[in-house]
């Protein structure tokens, strides 16, 4: 089989797999897990951040996410999504087949994921050809919001309401050991609201002023680490899967508030509304989203 011939079938194959993969995103009614990633969109949730050249590197080819201007060009595994990709897409196929010399592709990195800069043919042919690194020259972008190569369409809300979170309370400098993640995105905002409630209940009690610093160690003292501690020794997780334990955390926090305003009574303990929930959770087919039961 001649190189044209060769190229040919790649590019016709690479076609139907990314349709099929269209498809299949289309029944799960999840087209976003098939999309490929805006750079700008992400750089755009995670606000101004430090830039760094740092070269050459052997790049995963697999932890290539997302494009810089060409995101609807191709899909989530880099398959060509257009017909008119053919002609660029068969020549880098037959130079790839040939292991002719190729310049590094230019990426920018986030935290675990890489995006094109230049060179988005380059890196889908070597997905359809099964070649599993690349030479890159990159450039990192440094965030406070952790970033990871699994990163989805779906989870850029995520990003944009973690990172006003951190611009709000800096979590993640004082208390690096919690790993901030929700189901609900709107959840970000209420754990801030909670704390900074905390916040403003104990300058009340102290008579001064209370540093952000003060607020969250103490919140994590008095607040988190209790229930934190509570939920794993329990094992409450196991009870919800998919959820997170920051999603239980605030459950149960909201739902002592409930409880409590029912009863009238604020002696009630954030393990009585754990164990309401529980019982709430074994009566029902699904649980409840870590909005809490009302």
């Amino acid at each position: 089989m001649d190189l044209n011939e060769q190229s040919d079938r790649d590019f016709s194959r690479a076609r139907r797999k990314a349709f099929l993969r269209r498809v299949g995103a289309y029944l799960r009614r999840d087209p976003g897990s098939n999309q490929l990633l805006s750079f700008d969109e992400v750089r755009g949730a995670l606000g101004a951040i430090q830039q760094v050249h740092i070269g050459l590197r052997e790049v995963p080819v697999s932890k290539i996410v997302g494009s810089v201007g060409r995101h609807r060009d191709f899909d989530r595994a880099f398959l060509p999504s257009k017909p008119d990709l053919g002609t660029r897409w068969k020549r880098i196929d037959q130079l790839m087949h040939q292991d002719q010399g190729l310049p590094p592709v230019s990426l920018f990195k986030i935290g675990d994921a890489y995006f094109v800069n230049d060179g988005n043919h380059r890196v889908s042919v070597a997905r359809q050809q099964g070649i599993e690194t690349l030479d890159a020259d990159v450039i990192e972008l440094r965030s406070r919001v952790p970033v990871d190569s699994a990163l989805t369409a779906g989870d850029i809300l995520h990003m944009l309401e973690h990172r006003h979170l951190l611009e709000r309370l800096p979590i993640d400098r004082v208390l690096p050991e919690i790993k901030i993640r929700f189901s609900d995105a709107a959840d970000y905002r209420r754990l801030g609201n909670y704390i900074e409630a905390h916040g403003f209940r104990i300058s009340q009690l102290w008579r001064r002023y209370v540093t952000a610093e003060e607020v969250l160690r103490d919140w994590y003292e008095y607040s988190y680490r209790p229930i934190m501690e509570m939920i794993r020794e329990d094992r409450v997780l196991e009870a919800f899967p998919g959820r997170t334990e920051l999603d239980l955390y605030l459950w149960i926090v909201k739902h002592r508030e409930h409880l409590a305003l029912e009863a009238r009574d604020e002696k009630i303990s954030p393990e009585a509304a754990k164990d309401d929930i529980l019982k709430q959770g074994r009566r029902r087919r699904r649980p409840p989203l870590p909005g809490g039961p009302s």
